[in-house]
């Protein structure tokens, strides 16, 4: 690609006329600096992008900024002779939509550190099906692993079960060999979670964790995408030496608990932050959700496709916590 190309972009600004943020035409010459310039082809609607996009979260670092903090499409052009004209890339966190501009345009340039060759065994449009939800949730599963959990040990309860991370994680665990377990407010979708291949599915409002430091332990470990009362409670019951993986706040960011399930029961509590995942440990996951974690029902978490001009609809719907699985966002 020669020259400068003008494209679209959902752009979000914040200055003197306020936070704001809309579909504008920019130029590539605009675009944050890096070495791969990539013709997008999808992104994704994670919650963090409805928390940038509407400005209900501190998100981005700076201003102005595209959204969008996944991507994967074409190299239209790059200076790094790793990368070709045409080639298949994606890239999740990264300082996307953080301190660069993100995938919510035609095109984005990237830091050739960060262009991920599109893993065998992946289509572009599956690679965003998953983003950073599904990279999150194998994150926390590889963490968990790591640190001894194993199928043998017993089921894993998966919190906020029908949001991305939780449809994902729900999957891709059952690829692993592991029993998943869900809570969900929404009981509406129960069938929804064994479908994706949840074992028990559990009401979060007749949910009692009881009010003892430790309690009758149920699970060999969790995924816990809410915090506050919820991951209190999950801290007294999980089984000796088992792990709880911790990925979101959509209930609260405080956390009361006691030292007797770590120094009785040898909890770990073990912290998912995916955006700035090392380059080795990222292709590592990668390679294992295009082969032996890849989850079975991308379709079904992912059945909605949006383009720019859907998008602040879908993060309303989203922060008001009536959207379940994943949403696609198509560029091209």
């Amino acid at each position: 690609m020669n020259g400068s190309s003008t494209f679209s972009a959902f752009r979000i600004h914040n200055d003197d006329k306020g936070y704001r943020a809309g579909i504008e035409e920019m130029s590539t010459d605009a675009l944050s600096p890096g070495e791969v310039l990539v013709k997008v082809a999808f992104s994704s609607v994670n919650y963090k992008d409805a928390l940038a996009g509407t400005g209900k979260g501190k998100i981005l670092r700076q201003f102005p900024l595209n959204g969008g903090i996944d991507l994967a499409g074409y190299v239209a052009a790059s200076s790094d002779p790793a990368f070709k004209e045409g080639d298949e890339v994606l890239c999740t966190g990264c300082g996307l939509s953080e301190t660069r501009d993100g995938g919510y345009a035609q095109f984005a340039r990237l830091e050739s550190q960060w262009a991920i060759p599109l893993p065998q065994g992946l289509t572009l449009r599956e690679s965003m099906q998953i983003g950073t939800a599904g990279f999150t949730a194998a994150l926390a599963l590889t963490q968990m692993i790591r640190n001894g959990q194993a199928p043998a040990m017993g089921p894993i309860v998966v919190t906020g079960a029908t949001g991305g991370v939780g449809s994902l994680a729900i999957d891709i665990l059952t690829r692993a060999g592991f029993e998943a377990h869900a809570i969900t407010g929404k009981v509406d979708q129960f069938d929804y979670l064994i479908g994706l291949g949840a074992k028990q599915c559990i009401a979060r409002e007749g949910l009692h964790w009881g009010q003892r430091p430790l309690e009758t332990a149920r699970w060999a470990g969790a995924i816990d995408n809410v915090g506050g009362d919820t991951l209190a409670g999950l801290t007294r019951v999980i089984k000796p030496y088992g792990n709880i993986a911790t990925c979101g706040n959509a209930a609260s960011i405080e956390l009361a608990t006691t030292v007797m399930p770590f120094i009785i029961r040898g909890l770990s509590v073990l912290g998912v932050a995916s955006a700035g995942t090392a380059r080795v440990l990222r292709d590592e996951i990668w390679q294992q959700l295009a082969g032996p974690w890849k989850p079975a029902h991308l379709q079904t978490i992912a059945n909605r496709e949006v383009g720019l001009t859907e998008l602040p609809d879908t993060f309303a719907a989203l922060l008001a916590g009536g959207a379940h699985g994943r949403t696609l966002v198509r560029l091209d």
